[in-house]
Parts: structure tokens; C-alpha cells; sequence
């Protein structure tokens, strides 16, 4: 406002004879008064008409300043409004825009320029149209093509009808030869005050795309609310966002359409690089973002790849914004020069090197990938390295940060009880469970995998029960397991077949102890059943000596390997990328702008189409980083798709679901969340209630505003065919599973709509920001491992019992396997510099024009405010074992705010990452 004004200089609402027209207009659902009476001002004084919530006081200080007023039923008159409209620049451009941005500038004063148009929410009774202002121009943009600021405000002046009503739309035409970021316009002289436009959005060339784009103001409408004037422009837009369904897309397109995975694989390149089409009867998948590339040569149903660093085509609007690419493409050169040393040796050694002891491994925080690793003389003696990457590796680019699981205790990984903390406060506390039954239970069909009874025994773990049974473990909530059995048994065969890839399907059972913490107590390892007689499951326990301790160790690392592929290819890409997609495709292309719910979800969709195209194009896709570092290699997909046939389902997603899913606890109406956790310090589950149910009551509060019944819900259109698309288009393959939610009832669409910004912010932020501060110190947690255990009758044995350190680092991935994986999930663990928090919102006054719902939001982020105090005071609390003691890792990964790089912290507002 300060800003408009500044601009304006003195207001123009001072400068006109006139305001208005002819009555009032009052919107009561959403407060917004605006008055359309002409008024002459008496005296030279003038009225200053202030938004009213209700009318009667409306009509008091109406009343009580009739001295003032004459109303005058004359004809309409016109006046002037202004908009100011802020338009980002880019920090950085190439020639071939700064050329075009100096030709935009020298055209623009020729009449090649940016044209706008006001349109009322009114009908002209003459036109059958909605009443529109005459055309006008951005005044000052040759003057201010110069300007190097982020942010440049340029001026348009409009002349309207005293009876034009409310502005609620303004149509934008980009004359100039290259599109603009256009961030906001504000409009003001009207008599309601300001008119807000929130846009962010790219206005493409006329050339691109001839249409006039459509901005709504910020006023929230229901469907059957929409006025007149409104109507046939909110179905315009919907219809120009759903396309046709045809044809290749281009990057300047804004079209949103659904397609199955079929661009994984490059079958053109040879059978190595063939992968599933996933997403149809044969292997159910979520859908993805449709791009319409022509089809293989060699197969007509694999769809064609776009290789990087060409850009993937997601509509235009998703792409990162210039912040976000450029720290993401700082992180991705880093990747690179990570991944090129090695690669480079690799290719000019004889030998894959492997890590020698955990010396190699310090040296990559405290020397770099060359130095010390004696590598860096045989490379400059076999290949001439650019001058810029000896720079860089003299400034430390080629050196790792030390990861923060060694950064208080060097040795912490190698403690029982961290393995069990981390279980619970590590990158992947949604795998534990309460154990039921012992021995555990696999649900493979024996007709395909033959009988899988375990070979857990009794003798296995009662010795670690304080005292107890099993039995009385089991009554008294003491046992939980993590078990990875059923999910990685039936593609082991083709694992094991990889190249450099040994694995097991693993069980862990853990003992709750007294004070809390989750102590190991037996580790199941089973392969496949190669004959009735062979010896496929054997039981790892705790150690009793040198060799047991090193076979400890062994069993551990292919539980934290197995940990990893499941964390990354099923929580953290299933549950919170690809499952979130199809509501995001659903929501542009069924609910407008206008709508209240897409005013809701916008912030929480912000950049995962982009981030999942990303992920098509370079990690889960044949030969990408997920299958050259994880255990699974090319299987990973083929396991995500398993689990989201098998596992997943929408209506346990939510936090408190999933924890009575897992036995993490009981329904206790008694408790301030509903439920008794049975592991009281579970710090993702207690802190992650909190954040729960902070947005639980946000959204009841928001739908309750706009939804005071449930016929208002069943009868939106919009929303019905947003949710019915999500599911019946988005998720087609599992669209007559009975456990889909309805939505007949407000608190059916707050339930709904909880979970999708639980699994987009907070589940996202707990799943995948710590993924270097843990696993970037990769004897924590290998993502793959090379190596099985031998026994005694393995002809391995004696080579482990010779050396079994050096047997130990030949079983973790090697020096390129690992330095790749870590210059990964270091990508993957930052924060950009433009993120958007939990609590947190662009424009975070005006995104909407009701002002009730404004206010109810500042609630919400003095919620969130309060809870990451909260989190800060429990992670000083020493009774609680698993957030605090002596080089313990506080719980941060959901304390909501940040700062930019790998912080261990943070709950931005969407999958951006």
C-alpha cells in the first residue's frame, strides 16, 4: 500500500469529482464492500469510505456523514483508476535475452507493448458482457529496461465507468518478443480500496501464445457464487489449462494433463536400458504430468526421453524460479564434479577403489576427493584437467561438509542404541513397527515364493527381554520390528544378479527399554529358496566376541542398505512425490484460481511437478543416480510400484492413521492428539502431532468459512471434479479401492485436504531433509551393499576372519558409488534461498481478499511459531534419550523454519526438493 502510493503520489480517489455509481454493493460471505453511489464532494471536504463488515454499520457512518454527501442519481461519469505492476527481473541473463529484453525496450515505444484490461464483476446490460475499462498500456517500460533491481514497478492508468462495480479480472497482452515473470498488480481509485492481483505467474509472448491471459483479484468465489461477470472467463481459463490432450508440448505451454511412466526407460540405446511401463492393470502406478514426446524407435509404447541438461517440459509456471535453479544448479555442478573425479579414475585404473579404512573416508570432509586418496597425481599425469577445476578444488568445492551424525560423536553410529534411535529420530521413522506375533508373519503367497515361516526363534531374544517372555514382551508393548522382508524377498534374485549388488530381505527386531530407547536384540537375514534343503534364513544376534561383533556390524549395514532403498523409493518418492502429483494435475485443471480450495493448496504445490520431472529425467530412470547407488538398481521402481499396489492407500496417510496402522499407538480420546503413543519419545511422532494438528485446525476453520454445510460441498462442482479426477485419472489404477475417503461433508474436505499438506510440507521435511547429515557419512548408512555374511562354511569366511575391517569397507559401496550417493542426497538435503515455510506465505496479506480468513491464517503461523519453540524445549529436555545426551542429534527435521543450504531442519510448504 505504502509502495502504490509512493508511486501514485497523491491519491487519486482526491483528484476525482467522482466515485461510483448508483447503490452499494456489499458482499456479505466475504466482507468486501465496495460503493458504486456517485458522490460530489460538499465544501471541498471528502468522505473517506472504510471496508465494513456489516451493513448496518455501513450505513451508520453513512448516516452520520450526510452533511457531507449530496447523492446524485445522474448518468455515468468516467475517472481514472491506477495499477502499479511488479514485474521480476532475472539476476542473470544470456545474450540471446538481454538482445531480445533491448529490442522489447525499443518496440515497446512503437506500440509493440504490454496491454491491459480492467474487467468488472459486473454485466454491461448492453453487451451481455461483462463491463470492461479501456485498453491500457505499462507506461515506463523502455525507460526502466536498465534497472537491475529484482523487482521493477511500472505504471498503468485506466478510465472507467462510474458504474463499472468491481474490478475481479484483469487480461494481460505481451507484445514484446520474450515472456516476463509477472509477480502482482494492485489496483486503486476504486471506492473499496485496493484491488489485489497475487499473478506469479510467466506472461508469454503474443507470438507464443495469442490469447489474452486472465488474472483474478484475490477475492475467493465459490462456483455458485462466481458473479456475472466472472463466469464465462473462470471456465475459459479451466478449459485453456486442460488442453486437448494432443500433441507434443512446449516449454512455454500452461497445459495440465495426466500420462503412465513409460519415459523411464531408453530402449533405443539397448535391452539394458528397457524398463516397465508403470501405471495400468499390469503394474498400477500413479500418473504423471503429460508431455506428449513421439514415441522410441525401436518401441512404440516407450515414450521418448529428453536428456539433460535439456529441459523436461512441465508447465511453465512450475519451472524453479531463478533462485531456486540457480542453487540447485550450484548443487547439481557440485554433483558433477563429485561424481567426475571418480568416474574419471574409474575409467583410467585398473581398480574400483575402495575405502581402506575410515581414514579415506575422513579425508573426503578434511582433504577433498584427490588429495590424500593418492589419486590426484595419477590423474593430472593422465588427463589435463581444465583450469576451473583445479580452482574449484583448490577453494574446497571438491571436499564434502561433515555430515552431522559425526559431528558431535564420531563414533556414534557404531552404538546399538543409535541404530535403534534412528529408527525412530533418524531420515526414515515411518518404518518401525509394534510387533504382534512372534515369530513374524510373511504374506507372500506361498504358491509363488514357497513357504516363508522365519527363523526367529525364542532363544534369539529372550535373553535381551529384562527378565520377560516373549509373550509378556509382546502383552506388554515391548517389542517392535522394522521388517523389509516381504518387500525386497521376491525381486532378490535379480538383485543378487547385479553387478557389484549383494542383499537380504531383512528383519530387525528391537526391545523398548526402560528408559525409553529402542534397543536391536536380532537381525533375520533370508534369501531365496534355491532348493527345499538350502539354507536360505539365518539369525544375526547381538555379539559375545571379536567375530560376532564384526558380523554385528555386517548385519546392521545390510539393514540400514535395505532402510535406504525402502526410505527413498517408497517414502520418499511414492508417498510424498508421485502420490501427491495426480491432486496437483487435478487441482490447476478443475479448481480456478478464484476458487478458495486452490487459494488453500497453492502454496503446497509450489515446484513438485518440476522436481518430479527432474527426478524422471536423472535419478529414477534407467541407469540413473537411485538405481547406480541404491541396493535395488533396477528393480527400484518395480519395488515403489509393488508397494503402491500392496501397501498404500490414501486414507492412512495421515499422521495419526499411519501410527494405529503401525501399532505406534492406540485411539485414547483422553490425549490431547487422540492417541497414546506406546513409545512415548518417538520424536517424529510427537513432534509431528503437534505440526498434525496445527494444520488439522487451520483447514477445519478455513473449509467451516466457506462450507458451513454439506450441501455447499456436495454441490461445488469444481471441487467434486477435482476430487473425482485426483482419483478416477490420477490414481485410475486403484480407483474402486472401497477405502477412498468421500466428500460429502465439510469434515470429510478438511480430512482430505489435512493430509495432502501433511505429506507435502511436514512428511516431505521429516523424510527427506536429513538424508546428508545422516547418510552422508555412509558407514551410517550404506545405500547398497557389494558383499553377504559368510559363515563358517563359505569359502569367504577366512578371508573375512583374516582382515574383517577391510572385509567390512569391500562390502560398502565403493569410493565412486559412495562420493555419488553423497553428492546427491547433499543436493537433496538443501534448502534454496527463495523457500517458502510451514506458516509462511507469498503476498502473506493479500493472498486472499477475505479478511477473517487472513486473520485465521496469522493464528495458524503463531501456532507454528509456538510449536518450534516447543521443539526447541523438548530437544534440551535430558529425560528424553532420543533428542538429547551426550552427542545425541537433536530431533530438528521438523522444527519449521530454516535458513538456505543443509540445515537438518525446516518444513517448507511443499515438495519442492
Amino acid at each position: 500500500m505504502a509502495l502504490v502510493n509512493e508511486i501514485m503520489g497523491s491519491s487519486l480517489m482526491e483528484k476525482s469529482q467522482f466515485l461510483g455509481s448508483s447503490n452499494f454493493l456489499v458482499n456479505r460471505k466475504h466482507n468486501q464492500f465496495c460503493s458504486n453511489t456517485v458522490l460530489v464532494p460538499a465544501q471541498r471536504k471528502r468522505i473517506q469510505v472504510k471496508r465494513a463488515s456489516r451493513v448496518p454499520n455501513l450505513v451508520a457512518a453513512i448516516s452520520e456523514n450526510l452533511d457531507l454527501v449530496k447523492v446524485m442519481p445522474e448518468k455515468a461519469v468516467k475517472f481514472k483508476v491506477r495499477a502499479v505492476v511488479t514485474v521480476r527481473n532475472k539476476h542473470k541473463e544470456d545474450l540471446k535475452e538481454t538482445i531480445a529484453k533491448h529490442l522489447d525496450a525499443l518496440t515497446d515505444k512503437i506500440g509493440r507493448n504490454v496491454v491491459l484490461e480492467l474487467v468488472s464483476t459486473d454485466i454491461d446490460p448492453k453487451t451481455k458482457g461483462p463491463k470492461k475499462s479501456n485498453q491500457a498500456v505499462l507506461k515506463d517500460w523502455s525507460e526502466k529496461s536498465n534497472l537491475k533491481a529484482e523487482r521493477v514497478n511500472y505504471i498503468a492508468d485506466f478510465v472507467v465507468d462510474s458504474n463499472f462495480g468491481i474490478p475481479g479480472a484483469i487480461t494481460v497482452i505481451n507484445k514484446h518478443r520474450q515472456e516476463f515473470l509477472l509477480e502482482s498488480i494492485t489496483v486503486e481509485g476504486f471506492a473499496c480500496g485496493p484491488v489485489h492481483f497475487s499473478c506469479n505467474s510467466w506472461v508469454q509472448s503474443r507470438k507464443d501464445h495469442p490469447g489474452k491471459r486472465i488474472f483474478f483479484s484475490n477475492q475467493p468465489y465459490l462456483p455458485n457464487e462466481t458473479p456475472e461477470g466472472l463466469k464465462a472467463l473462470r471456465e475459459r481459463e479451466l478449459r485453456d489449462l486442460r488442453g486437448d490432450g494432443l500433441g507434443e508440448r512446449k516449454l512455454s505451454d500452461r497445459i495440465y494433463d495426466f500420462d503412465i511412466y513409460n519415459d523411464l526407460g531408453n530402449p533405443d540405446k539397448g535391452i539394458d536400458f528397457v524398463r516397465l511401463t508403470l501405471g495400468g492393470e499390469k503394474i498400477p502406478y500413479p500418473r504423471r504430468c503429460r508431455t506428449g514426446r513421439p514415441p522410441t524407435d525401436t518401441d512404440m509404447n516407450a515414450e521418448s526421453r529428453v536428456e539433460k541438461p535439456l529441459p523436461m517440459y512441465v508447465p511453465r509456471d512450475e519451472r524453479f524460479e531463478e533462485s531456486k535453479m540457480n542453487s540447485f544448479s550450484t548443487g547439481r555442478l557440485k554433483g558433477v564434479l563429485h561424481n567426475l573425479i571418480p568416474s574419471i579414475m574409474a575409467s583410467i585404473s585398473a581398480t574400483n577403489h575402495d575405502f581402506k579404512g575410515f581414514s579415506d573416508i575422513d579425508s573426503l570432509y578434511s582433504e577433498g576427493l584427490l588429495l590424500k586418496l593418492g589419486l590426484q597425481d595419477e590423474l593430472l599425469k593422465k588427463i589435463q584437467l581444465p583450469k576451473a577445476v583445479s580452482k574449484i578444488q583448490e577453494g574446497g568445492l571438491l571436499k564434502y561438509d561433515i555430515p552431522k551424525i559425526i559431528s558431535k560423536d564420531k563414533f556414534a553410529w557404531l552404538r546399538d542404541d543409535e541404530f535403534g534411535r534412528q529408527a525412530i529420530a533418524g531420515i526414515n521413522p515411518v518404518g518401525v513397527e509394534r510387533l504382534h506375533n512372534f515369530p513374524p508373519v510373511s504374506k507372500l503367497d506361498p504358491e509363488i515364493y514357497g513357504r516363508q515361516e522365519s527363523a526367529l526363534k525364542e532363544e534369539h531374544i529372550v535373553g535381551n527381554l529384562n527378565g520377560m517372555t516373549v509373550q509378556e514382551a509382546l502383552e506388554a508393548n515391548k517389542l517392535f520390528i522394522i521388517d523389509y522382508h516381504d518387500i525386497y524377498l521376491p525381486f532378490l534374485d535379480g538383485i543378487n544378479a547385479l553387478d557389484g549388488r549383494k542383499a537380504y530381505a531383512t528383519r530387525t527386531i528391537f526391545f523398548l527399554t526402560d528408559s525409553g530407547t529402542l534397543k536391536p536384540i536380532a537381525i533375520e537375514l533370508s534369501l531365496p529358496q534355491t532348493a527345499p534343503s538350502s539354507r536360505s534364513k539365518r539369525v544375526v544376534t547381538p555379539p559375545v566376541d571379536a567375530t560376532t561383533d564384526w558380523m554385528w556390524k555386517l548385519a546392521k549395514a545390510h539393514v540400514s542398505a535395505n532402510d535406504a532403498g525402502v526410505h527413498q523409493l517408497v517414502n520418499h518418492w511414492l508417498r510424498t512425490h508421485a502420490t501427491m502429483e495426480p491432486f496437483i494435475l487435478a487441482a490447476h485443471r478443475q479448481l480456478s484460481a478464484m476458487h478458495p480450495i486452490f487459494k488453500l493448496l497453492d502454496p503446497h504445490m509450489r515446484y513438485t511437478l518440476e522436481i518430479n520431472a527432474l527426478a524422471r529425467q536423472s535419478l529414477i530412470c534407467a541407469d540413473g543416480v537411485i538405481e547406480s547407488c541404491f541396493t535395488p538398481g533396477r528393480y527400484g521402481m518395480e519395488i515403489s510400484a509393488a508397494a503402491y499396489k500392496n501397501f498404500w492407500r490414501f486414507d492412512l496417510e495421515g499422521l495419526p492413521a499411519d501410527l494405529i496402522r503401525r501399532g505406534m499407538a492406540v485411539p485414547d480420546p483422553t490425549q490431547p492428539h487422540g492417541l497414546k503413543l506406546l513409545i512415548e519419545d518417538y520424536p517424529y511422532a510427537t513432534d509431528g502431532l503437534m505440526i498434525w494438528s496445527a494444520i488439522e485446525n487451520w483447514v477445519r476453520s478455513y473449509v467451516n468459512h466457506y462450507y458451513p454445510d454439506s450441501s455447499l460441498v456436495c454441490n461445488d462442482k469444481e471441487l467434486q471434479a477435482w476430487y473425482a479426477e485426483s482419483i478416477n485419472v490420477g490414481h485410475a489404477d486403484l480407483r474402486h479401492a472401497e477405502w477412498w475417503p468421500t466428500l460429502a461433508t465439510p469434515e470429510d474436505l478438511t480430512s482430505i485436504l489435512t493430509t495432502i499438506i501433511w505429506l507435502a510440507s511436514a512428511q516431505h521435511a521429516a523424510l527427506n531433509f536429513g538424508q546428508y547429515p545422516y547418510g552422508g557419512y555412509v558407514p551410517n548408512r550404506p545405500p547398497l551393499m557389494r558383499r553377504l555374511i559368510p559363515d563358517e562354511n563359505d569359502p569367504e569366511f577366512a578371508i573375512f576372519h583374516a582382515d574383517p575391517q577391510k572385509y567390512f569397507f569391500s562390502a560398502l559401496p565403493s569410493l565412486l558409488q559412495a562420493t555419488k550417493f553423497m553428492a546427491v542426497v547433499d543436493t537433496l538435503s538443501t534448502h534454496s534461498p527463495d523457500e517458502e515455510y510451514l506458516g509462511e506465505r507469498h503476498h502473506q496479506s493479500i493472498w486472499s481478499g477475505d479478511a477473517e480468513v487472513i486473520e485465521s491464517f496469522h493464528e495458524f503461523s503463531a501456532e507454528i511459531r509456538r510449536i518450534e519453540k516447543e521443539i526447541e524445549q523438548r530437544n534440551k529436555d535430558s529425560k528424553l534419550r532420543n533428542r538429547c545426551g551426550g552427542g545425541v542429534l537433536p530431533y530438528e527435521l521438523l522444527a519449521p523454519s530454516s535458513g538456505p543450504g543443509v540445515t537438518c531442519r525446516g518444513i517448507p510448504n511443499s515438495v519442492s526438493i
